[in-house]
C-alpha cells in the first residue's frame, strides 16, 4: 500500500504542474550577434523555455517554411524583407499574433505602415539602406567618399566594390527594390548594372559585403544600415551613409502557420517588441533602429544615432511593398541571369568602356567614336525586359505560378535561358564596340 501511495500522490503531482516549457525555433536571416543576444536575454526572462536559431537567408527560409508539413513548422520567420512576409502571408503561412503586438509601437514610420494591416506580421525594428566605406580604403586608393548611388558608378570606382545578388539576400533585395523604385525599371536596372559592373565580386550571402568592407577586401558596397552602423559603433574604420534615394521600412517579425509550439513563440514575439527586447537592439554589435519610438527609449540611445523619423522624411522613396513583392522573383531571376551569373563579362564591357573613354578623351563626346560608345553602353547597362513588360500581370503571372509545375518549370528555365545568352551576346558586343570606338 505505502508503494502505491507513492504511485499516486507522484501522478498527483504530475497532474497539477504546469507543462514543462519547450523550444521555440526561429528563422532568420540575422547575424549570430544580434540573434545570440536575443536568446540569452530571452532565455534568462522565460526560464526553460529554449530559442533556436536557424540561420538561412530570407529566399531559403521562405522555402524551408513552404516545404515543411504543417504541425512540423519552426515558430517565428524574422527578417529585414517586408515583400518576404507578402510572400508568406499571400501563401497562407503565417498567423496573426495580435496579443504579442505592443501598443506603444506607432502605426507608421513616414508613410509606411509598420504592422501588416491584417495583422499577419510585425514591425520589430526600422531599416534604412544605403552605403557602407572603409575610409582607410579609401584613403589609400584616393577614392571619393559617396554620398549618393551615382557615386559609386563612376570609372574610379572600378573594382573596388563587393555586392550581393538579391536572390541570396532579402536585404540585398530591397536596397534593389529601393534603387527600382526611386529611379524607375530602366534607370534603376541602369544604375544596377554599372554599380555591379564596378564590382570585383558578388558575395554568396549579404554577411559578405559589410565583412568584406571591415577588413578592406572591398572599398565600399550596398547593405542594410546595421551592417554599416554595428561596424562603425564597434570601432571598424568605416563609415554608413543614407543616400536621397534610400527607405525606411519595418525589419519583421511573424508567427508560422502550423507551428509545432505557438503559445511560446507568441512569448518570444511578445519579447523582441516589449522595451527590453527593444532595447537590445541599440548595443554596439547589433545596432538597429528600434520601432518604440525615442522618448520611450529615454537615455538609451547613443549619441549622434540615425532617427527613422528624419530619414525617411527626407527620402525621396516611398516603398510600395505591393509592388515589390508582385515582382519578387523576376527582380531575382532578371538580376542573376544579367549579373550573378554573367559577372566576368558586364566587367568586360564595363572595363572595355572606361578604357575607351579614357583613351579617347573629349573625342569620345562626338562624331563616330560617341555613336560607338552610345551603342556600348546601351548593351551593357539596360535592361532585357523593358517598363511595359515588367508591369504585365500575365508576364509576372509566370514567375508566381508553383515551381513543381512541370509547364511552369519549363517557361521560367526558356525565359531565364534566353536572358542569359541575350546578356552575354550585350557584353561581347558592347566589348567590340567600345575597342573600335577606342581604335578611332
Amino acid at each position: 500500500m505505502p508503494i502505491m501511495r507513492t504511485v499516486l500522490a507522484s501522478a498527483l503531482l504530475a497532474a497539477c504542474a504546469p507543462v514543462l516549457a519547450g523550444t521555440v525555433t526561429v528563422i532568420t536571416s540575422f547575424p549570430k550577434d544580434l540573434t545570440q543576444a536575443y536568446k540569452s536575454a530571452f532565455e534568462k526572462a522565460n526560464p526553460g523555455i529554449t530559442l533556436e536559431i536557424l540561420n538561412k537567408n530570407t529566399v531559403s527560409g521562405i522555402a524551408y517554411v513552404r516545404e515543411t508539413p504543417a504541425g512540423q513548422r519552426p515558430e517565428v520567420f524574422w527578417a529585414s524583407a517586408p515583400d518576404a512576409f507578402e510572400v508568406l502571408g499571400r501563401e497562407k503561412l503565417l498567423s496573426p499574433a495580435p496579443d504579442a503586438a505592443n501598443a506603444e509601437v506607432p502605426d507608421k514610420i513616414g508613410s509606411y505602415p509598420i504592422n501588416d494591416p491584417g495583422g499577419l506580421y510585425m514591425g520589430q525594428a526600422l531599416a534604412g539602406y544605403g552605403i557602407m566605406y572603409n575610409t582607410r580604403y579609401i584613403k589609400a586608393h584616393k577614392l571619393t567618399p559617396p554620398v549618393e548611388w551615382k557615386d559609386l558608378l563612376a570609372p574610379q570606382w572600378f573594382g573596388h566594390l563587393g555586392m550581393t545578388a538579391p536572390s541570396r539576400s532579402g536585404t540585398m533585395h530591397l536596397t534593389v527594390e529601393t534603387i527600382l523604385q526611386g529611379e524607375g525599371w530602366a534607370d534603376g536596372w541602369q544604375t544596377l548594372l554599372r554599380m555591379s559592373g564596378n564590382a570585383s565580386q558578388m558575395t554568396e550571402r549579404s554577411f559578405g559585403v559589410p565583412d568584406g568592407v571591415n577588413n578592406g577586401q572591398f572599398g565600399a558596397g550596398p547593405v542594410i544600415d546595421f551592417f554599416g552602423l554595428s561596424s562603425k559603433y564597434s570601432k571598424f574604420p568605416v563609415e554608413f551613409v543614407y543616400p536621397s534615394e534610400t527607405s525606411v521600412v519595418p525589419a519583421n517579425i511573424a508567427l508560422i502557420a502550423g507551428a509545432k509550439n505557438t503559445e511560446e513563440g507568441k512569448k518570444f514575439i511578445a519579447f523582441t517588441l516589449s522595451k527590453a527586447g527593444q532595447e537590445l537592439l541599440l548595443e554596439p554589435k547589433i545596432s538597429r533602429l528600434p520601432v518604440l519610438p525615442y522618448k520611450d527609449l529615454a537615455g538609451k540611445i547613443p549619441q549622434g544615432y540615425p532617427d527613422p523619423a528624419e530619414i525617411a522624411q527626407r527620402s525621396k522613396v516611398h516603398f510600395d511593398a505591393d509592388l515589390s513583392q508582385t515582382r519578387y522573383y523576376v527582380v531575382q531571376a532578371l538580376f542573376d541571369q544579367t549579373i550573378t551569373f554573367r559577372l566576368s563579362d558586364l566587367q568586360a564591357a564595363t572595363k572595355a568602356i572606361y578604357e575607351a573613354e579614357q583613351k579617347l578623351g573629349d573625342k569620345a563626346k562626338t562624331g563616330q567614336a560617341a555613336e560607338l560608345l552610345d551603342q556600348a553602353r546601351k548593351l551593357a547597362w539596360s535592361p532585357l525586359i523593358d517598363p511595359k513588360t515588367a508591369a504585365d500581370p500575365e508576364f509576372l503571372k509566370v514567375f508566381t505560378r508553383d515551381k513543381k509545375d512541370a509547364s511552369t518549370n519549363k517557361q521560367i528555365t526558356q525565359l531565364e535561358g534566353e536572358w542569359s545568352g541575350k546578356a552575354k551576346a550585350n557584353y561581347e558586343q558592347a566589348v567590340k564596340l567600345a575597342r573600335q570606338a577606342a581604335a578611332l
